[in-house]
């Protein structure tokens, strides 16, 4: 496995690391693309360090991984920065796979993976088709933040990152929060924990229930163990993760 950091930005916080396979591992290099958005409810005390072992474990795979860093809140991020970046960081993989990572006649086919605000983050930015994206893996992802201010999950971070509350941001929560873009155009995946303390289940069920009687492509996989065990590469609930992204890898063709 190579490694090399690339910049999207000029803040310390805008930039990705790309995970790619020995050319003997490929398959081939550049085909399958996985973006990693770490979780950690969008703020600085966590980094995309959580996303690396998803990527190397990517990579000894055959995937080449490019793994997401953003402004988060308190250094710089929130509404709309973060998401500013992680649109900005889908550019730059997105020229990489077509200057590089496509084989032939055939595109490389990028899945977006992302746990807890990662994958409220990775829903969002597909809607915006900046590249052509195959599917989205949400690892317990925050895909309601309505439901989510409601609870006040992690001490209110959903006001935080959007600066206050829903009744007076109507538009911008409407334009940040998946659950409001039902269905997505692309394919979403839910694999999430019923011991999730962090992120309750129901954030992944009723994003799939309301998906699927809309008439989207949206499954959810019921993980064995709690938040974290879906980005630990040892255990078996990354392995679904893994499976729902080789299986969107290898669907129809990605959407424009």
């Amino acid at each position: 496995m190579t490694l090399r950091r690339f910049r999207y930005g000029r803040h310390p916080a805008q930039f990705a690391e790309l995970a790619l396979p020995a050319a003997s591992d490929a398959d081939p290099p550049g085909r399958r693309i996985a973006v990693v958005v770490h979780g950690g409810y969008w703020r600085s005390a966590f980094d995309a360090s959580l996303g690396m072992p998803l990527a190397r474990d990517l990579a000894s795979s055959g995937w080449a991984a490019w793994n997401v860093e953003y402004r988060r809140l308190g250094a710089g991020g929130g509404w709309p920065a973060t998401f500013i970046d992680v649109l900005a960081a889908m550019d730059m993989i997105g020229t990489w796979s077509t200057n590089v990572g496509s084989i032939g006649a055939r595109p490389a086919r990028i899945v977006l993976i992302g746990h807890s605000a990662g994958g409220q983050l990775a829903a969002w930015a597909a809607r915006f088709r900046r590249v052509p994206i195959a599917g989205v893996v949400s690892q317990a992802g925050l895909l309601d933040l309505h439901a989510a201010e409601e609870l006040a999950l992690s001490h209110g971070a959903v006001r935080e990152l959007m600066g206050g509350p829903s009744s007076e941001l109507p538009a911008e929560f409407a334009a940040a929060d998946p659950s409001r873009a039902i269905p997505l155009d692309v394919p979403v995946r839910c694999i999430h924990a019923r011991a999730d303390a962090d992120v309750p289940f129901a954030q992944s069920s009723e994003f799939v229930r309301r998906s699927t009687r809309a008439g989207g492509d949206a499954r959810l996989a019921e993980a064995s163990g709690d938040h974290y065990t879906l980005i630990d590469p040892a255990h078996a609930d990354w392995r679904l993760c893994v499976d729902a992204a080789v299986e969107l890898a290898g669907s129809a063709p990605a959407r424009e």
